[in-house]
């Protein structure tokens, strides 16, 4: 399904496959023009049928930062020739996003349909006169004319995630009074006349979609009845293929994090395509090939959108019409190399795979001598080391003391919510065979190995720290390793040593649903039914020693949602404090100076890591040929980091 051609009135696609908007970081400045044609190049040249640019705003108040780009000169046209080129010498299509951040805009000079500022943004908009509206509608023709003549072969209008279309469609944010006020037909009156300003400024070939948002997932959002009248209505303006919106920024609904469980919000394109003829794109956590075709073959849309499975692995396509579905390596979901960096003004990237948006950057090339190279430790970072290292032309031989491939992923992948990583060991461990690795299990370093390589690669990873204060009364504190391995037998009333990322994550390991199914985790959210809160019987308290913010240090777009999970389940928050020891009275610590004891009856450490160095300190002590190397949680264990381990990892492996 997946491979077949979507015919249009005036053209045709190759395939089913959208990669889906998003911002890399590199379509601000001339100096990136390479980079993001490398970027798109990459993509079409593994098969995909449609791409979507990120957002440009038609006009200076659209944009969603002083410095973000728009698309609305000559100037323009002449650099995105660089980007339609690249895509179309590999006989893909691809479409400018036109975006208006309306209230989003991190500007001083941000408008939006009515005067009330955004929850997540620090300026309050200016409401648009009739004129400002009469001019932006101008502005999206004007730029998808010049979109045109760049070569595009059609624009994606924004009309989701609550930015400026969005925000006229949403009662939540239209408090107007005039045409572009009131009832659904006034307030979609603007997305409309868009629409029609912008057909009657390109050719009958030139493809609109229009991103259309079927849940908004706010209070007074637009309805499904609304939705339908607005799809048949912007089809009746002249949009050719619609793109299904999910959730606005500032809603507090998981919408595209790994907790999401894949394919979740099929019925929201299902519902989409029920009220239109036109063809419909499904989108949000569909990161491989069998959920794809899972969702076409129930006629639930006509085309599917990856967008960060294609930075995880711009050949997807490419592997899945050649039978090689077991070779892609899938998209986990966790956001830390995507959207967390483009929230943080970095160039979006992936945990799987650093070259993504960095293909001229961090190129894999032939090393001028192949060495015999010896990599210890087979977690992330010796895998995803052992891999770039073989395709740099070396002979590699990856040691593991254990029986067991994967490190740190094995117990990542046992979080719910975190299942996915399962698929990422699965095609690091098999890359390393296909690549030819030689790979030998149960083995430790030995002092005489550095003799017999070139170069020796230490990714001996991490193991928990261990709690310091005394235990009595036959108690201990177990080790977060062991309680996710179900070495240990746990209690119902537990406290959690650390707030970090594993302190949270350890939370949703005690209460949270394993595979949580589409369902469940609609009725957890209050998706479009209320709220049904499956509270865990145990009673859990999470521990820190430093005053502030729990999770403090949490990915940026994905820490509300843990922090939102432990509330959900009523976890007992208590920070700066001590812990003086446990025994079978339970915890006692100290609050603020305060003597208090937790009447628990397990206690848990996640208070972080430390550096398996041991065999390293014996490398660097010996004597040998060979040249030493330290990556991942081995150089250092501060917070368990395989976005770090795999970039430092590829790093090394183009310097050796």
């Amino acid at each position: 399904m997946l491979e077949q051609a979507l015919e249009l009135a005036h053209g045709q696609i190759r395939n089913r496959l959208v990669m889906g908007s998003m911002h890399t970081g590199l379509e601000e400045g001339w100096h990136n023009r390479k980079r993001l044609a490398a970027f798109y190049e990459e993509r079409a040249k593994g098969g995909v049928g449609l791409i979507i640019t990120g957002g440009y705003s038609p006009n200076i108040r659209g944009k969603l930062t002083p410095i973000s780009s728009s698309f609305n000169t000559l100037f323009d046209v002449l650099k995105h020739k660089k980007y339609t080129q690249a895509v179309h010498k590999h006989g893909g299509k691809i479409c400018l996003q036109l975006l208006h951040a309306g209230r989003y805009g991190y500007h001083p000079f941000n408008c939006a349909p009515s005067a009330i500022k955004s929850p997540i943004t620090p300026y309050a908009p200016k409401a648009m006169s009739l004129g400002m509206i009469k001019s932006t509608i101008k502005d999206f023709a004007n730029s998808a004319r010049l979109a045109q003549q760049a070569g595009y072969d059609g624009v994606e209008i924004m009309g989701s995630e609550g930015y400026l279309i969005n925000e006229f469609m949403a009662p939540h944010t239209n408090k107007r009074s005039d045409e572009y006020g009131g009832d659904n037909t006034a307030r979609m009156r603007f997305a409309k006349e868009i629409v029609e300003a912008v057909r009657a400024q390109v050719s009958d070939k030139f493809i609109i979609v229009f991103r259309l948002s079927v849940m908004d997932l706010i209070p007074n959002g637009s309805t499904a009845e609304e939705v339908t009248e607005q799809a048949k209505v912007l089809a009746a303006a002249g949009v050719d293929i619609f793109n299904t919106g999910i959730g606005w920024h500032e809603a507090r609904v998981p919408t595209i994090a790994s907790m999401v469980p894949p394919g979740a919000f099929r019925e929201a394109s299902q519902r989409l395509k029920a009220a239109t003829d036109k063809p419909v794109i499904a989108v949000n956590r569909i990161n491989t090939p069998d959920i794809a075709n899972e969702i076409l073959r129930a006629g639930q849309a006509d085309m599917i959108s990856m967008a960060r499975p294609l930075l995880a692995d711009p050949e997807l396509f490419n592997k899945y019409v050649q039978q090689r579905s077991e070779q892609i390596n899938i998209c986990i979901g966790c956001n830390q190399g995507c959207l967390d960096h483009v929230f943080k003004g970095q160039r979006a990237t992936c945990l799987v795979n650093p070259l993504a948006a960095f293909e001229l950057d961090l190129a894999i090339e032939k090393a001028a001598k192949s060495k015999n190279v010896l990599v210890v430790g087979a977690g992330p970072a010796g895998l995803a080391a052992s891999i770039y290292l073989r395709q740099r032309g070396h002979q590699v031989t990856l040691i593991e003391r254990s029986d067991t491939l994967g490190g740190q992923f094995n117990l990542a992948m046992r979080i719910p919510g975190k299942e996915d990583f399962q698929l990422a060991l699965k095609y690091f461990s098999e890359e390393v065979v296909r690549q030819g690795v030689q790979l030998h299990m149960n083995t430790a370093y030995d002092a005489s190995m550095l003799n017999d390589y070139d170069d020796i690669v230490f990714a001996c990873g991490v193991s928990p720290r261990q709690a310091s204060f005394p235990c009595e009364d036959g108690k201990r504190v177990y080790s977060y390793d062991e309680v996710i391995r179900g070495e240990v037998e746990l209690g119902s009333r537990i406290a959690i040593l650390g707030a970090g990322g594993i302190g949270f994550d350890m939370v949703a390991f005690l209460t949270e649903e394993h595979h949580q199914s589409i369902a469940n985790f609609k009725a957890q959210w209050g998706i479009e039914q209320p709220v049904e809160l499956h509270k865990s019987d145990k009673k859990l308290y999470m521990l820190k020693r430093s005053s502030g913010r729990f999770g403090a240090g949490l990915g940026k777009t994905t820490g509300w949602i843990h922090r939102q999970v432990a509330k959900m389940h009523g976890v007992e928050q208590i920070a700066d404090c001590q812990y003086e020891r446990f025994d079978a009275q339970g915890l006692h610590i100290s609050v603020a100076g305060e003597a208090r004891v937790l009447d628990v009856d397990t206690v848990i450490g996640c208070i972080g890591q430390t550096s398996n160095d041991t065999e390293l300190q014996q490398a660097e002590k010996g004597a040998g040929k060979a040249d030493l190397h330290v990556i991942g949680g081995a150089k250092l264990a501060a917070e368990i980091d395989a976005k770090r381990a795999i970039k430092e990892a590829l790093m090394l492996a183009r310097e050796i």
